[in-house]
């Protein structure tokens, strides 16, 4: 067996709505997508985040679910510097960035940003 792709990461959200709000409308990097029995995801490219409420998890669940303890890597399409424009416009505070970083494929220019729970989502650029 050879893995070949990550298919969805789960957030657990002290505020769903909050969350998906956060992703996808004020950095505008994923779609809200309803599934399932009243279940949320952040969708982008061919994977997706799924949005858990914290003290409500679905089963099976992580050990210990926790909001805030997710710390994640997104690939954009566009260089970092007009990301961190973007999200500046939205008010969204940079954590780090831009930044040289090396990823799964190789280099990479990457902003970080904390989310409404406290996750790192790191954006990264490979160029071109």
């Amino acid at each position: 067996m050879a893995v070949t792709a990550i298919d969805h990461l789960v957030l657990y959200a002290t505020d769903v709505e909050e969350t998906c709000e956060f992703y996808a409308e004020t950095l505008g990097v994923a779609d809200r997508e309803a599934f399932g029995d009243g279940r949320v995801a952040l969708t982008f490219g061919n994977a997706k985040l799924n949005v858990h409420p914290a003290g409500d998890e679905y089963d099976p669940h992580a050990a210990d679910p926790a909001p805030g303890s997710a710390d994640f890597c997104l690939v954009v399409d566009e260089p970092v510097a007009a990301l961190a424009e973007r999200f500046a416009d939205a008010g969204v505070e940079l954590v780090a960035g831009p930044v040289a970083k090396v990823g799964a494929r190789g280099e990479t220019e990457s902003v970080y940003v904390r989310d409404p729970d406290g996750n790192l989502a790191e954006f990264a650029h490979y160029g071109d």
